[in-house]
């Protein structure tokens, strides 16, 4: 068994579609109409037969409580693997992207938490 789709809960899929391909560097692999809203999934573009990311609508006001919550408390929805934090930092910061926490030890990976300008903090780690 291994897991194929994983969610992230997003206030406006376009704009988080443009976000994760353009400023993270996703791959776009499915954009699907599903009547109001579209099926949108990216993958890392080094890993493109792997997990995908759909970038869910939360209309649902129970999906946006709980994305609310998490954000508000400091907790990332979700977590990236990087080779090189420092790098991907680096890139990031260019790319505008605005950090709750930059590069921190934690035991034996580093971390840093960033927002995704769609409702989430999302940690990236760098094992």
């Amino acid at each position: 068994m291994k897991i194929i789709v994983t969610s992230l809960f997003v206030q406006d899929q376009e704009k988080a579609l443009k976000f994760y391909t353009e400023t993270l560097g996703f791959v776009k692999k499915q954009d699907v109409p599903m009547g109001k809203y579209k099926w949108i999934t990216v993958v890392s573009k080094d890993d493109q037969e792997g997990t995908e990311l759909v970038l869910e609508p939360n209309d649902n006001p129970i999906a946006n409580e709980y994305q609310k919550k998490l954000f508000d408390g400091g907790i990332p929805a979700t977590m990236f693997g990087v080779g090189d934090i420092q790098k991907e930092y680096t890139r990031l910061l260019e790319n505008g992207v605005k950090f709750k926490m930059e590069p921190k030890k934690a035991g034996d990976v580093t971390i840093a938490v960033f927002d995704d300008t769609c409702g989430n903090l999302i940690q990236i780690i760098q094992q």
